[in-house]
C-alpha cells in the first residue's frame, strides 16, 4: 500500500460508534489513505443516545477507536467537539483525554489565512422551522431507511460491489429534506458572518457539501452512516470533500467564480454516490 497522503487538516463527524449503522471499516480505510496533522472530530462520534437502548461495538469499531488513539499518540492533534448524540462529553470541554482535546466549538485558521467556525451544528436546530410531529416522523423513517441500507449493502458486498447509500439517494428526492438542509445552511452561514469569520464547518445533518454566500463559505463534512465522506484541508489551505476511498468528490467554490448569493455548489457528492 502506498504511503498515506499528508493533509493539513481532516474534519470527520457523525460516525455514530455504538450503532449497527456505523461504517467503521470505511472510515478506517480512509485513515489508511491520509495522514492528517490535525483531526477534528465534529460531533456524534459516539452515539450515547442509541447506546442507552442497545450498544453495538463490533471489532471493526473497536479497531477504529484504537486507530484514532494511535494517531493521537503519533503526534496528530485531535480535537473532539461533542454533538447532540454525545452531548454528555460536553462536561469535559477544556480537558484532554488520552491526548484528545475536547472543546465545545473552535475557530480554525486555514493555511491561507481564513478563519472558520467549527461546531457540530445541532445548535442551529432551533432556526430550522419544522413541526415536532414531522421531526418525529422523519426520525422514524430515517431509522427504517438505514435498516434497508444495511441489507442493501450486505447484498452488494456478497456481489463484490462497493458501498452505496440508499438513504442518501432517497433523501435527494425528498423536498422536505432539501428544505431542511437549506434552512440549516442559511443559519450556519448567518452565524459565521455574525462573528466576522470567513466560513463554517460542521456536520449534524448528514448532508455533505459546500455553499457560498456574500463571501462566507459553508462546509459540511457529511457522515459515516450514509455518505461516508470527510472534509480535507490541503497543505495550501484549500478545502475538498473526499470519500472513503480518499478520492476528491467536491472542491470548495472560488468566491469569485460567479456563484450568486446563497447559491449552492452542484451536488458532486450525490453524483459520486449515484455513480458508485
Amino acid at each position: 500500500m502506498p504511503n498515506p497522503m499528508p493533509v493539513r487538516t481532516l474534519f470527520v463527524s457523525d460516525v455514530h460508534l455504538g450503532t449497527r449503522d456505523c461504517q467503521a471499516e470505511l472510515l478506517a480505510r480512509l485513515l489508511r489513505h491520509v495522514r492528517p496533522e490535525r483531526l477534528y472530530l465534529v460531533g456524534d462520534i459516539v452515539d450515547l443516545i442509541a447506546m442507552r437502548k442497545r450498544a453495538v461495538l463490533p471489532p471493526a469499531q473497536q479497531r477504529l477507536v484504537a486507530r484514532l488513539l494511535r494517531l493521537a499518540r503519533s503526534g496528530c492533534e485531535i480535537i473532539y467537539i461533542p454533538g447532540n448524540h454525545d452531548a454528555a462529553f460536553r462536561r469535559l470541554c477544556g480537558l484532554k483525554v488520552h491526548r484528545v482535546r475536547i472543546e465545545h466549538r473552535m475557530v480554525h485558521a486555514t493555511a491561507d489565512g481564513r478563519r472558520l467556525l467549527i461546531s457540530h451544528g445541532d445548535e442551529f436546530d432551533t432556526h430550522v422551522r419544522m413541526a415536532p410531529w414531522m421531526m418525529a416522523l422523519g426520525d422514524g423513517m430515517h431509522q427504517f431507511v438505514l435498516a434497508l441500507n444495511r441489507w442493501c449493502n450486505r447484498g452488494r458486498r456478497l456481489l463484490g460491489m462497493p458501498y452505496w447509500s440508499l438513504a442518501a439517494a432517497l433523501k435527494r428526492r425528498s423536498g422536505a429534506a432539501q428544505r431542511y438542509v437549506a434552512q440549516f445552511e442559511q443559519a450556519a452561514l448567518h452565524q459565521a458572518a455574525r462573528e466576522g469569520l470567513d466560513g463554517y464547518v460542521g456536520g449534524h445533518i448528514h448532508k455533505a457539501g459546500f455553499r457560498a454566500r456574500d463571501g462566507v463559505l459553508y462546509c459540511n463534512d457529511g457522515d459515516w452512516v450514509e455518505h461516508c465522506t470527510a472534509l480535507m484541508e490541503a497543505p495550501n489551505g484549500r478545502l475538498q470533500l473526499i470519500d472513503w476511498r480518499g478520492e476528491v468528490i467536491a472542491r470548495e467554490p472560488a468566491m469569485a467564480n460567479g456563484l450568486k448569493s446563497g447559491e449552492a455548489v452542484p451536488d458532486a457528492v450525490g453524483a459520486a454516490t449515484r455513480s458508485a
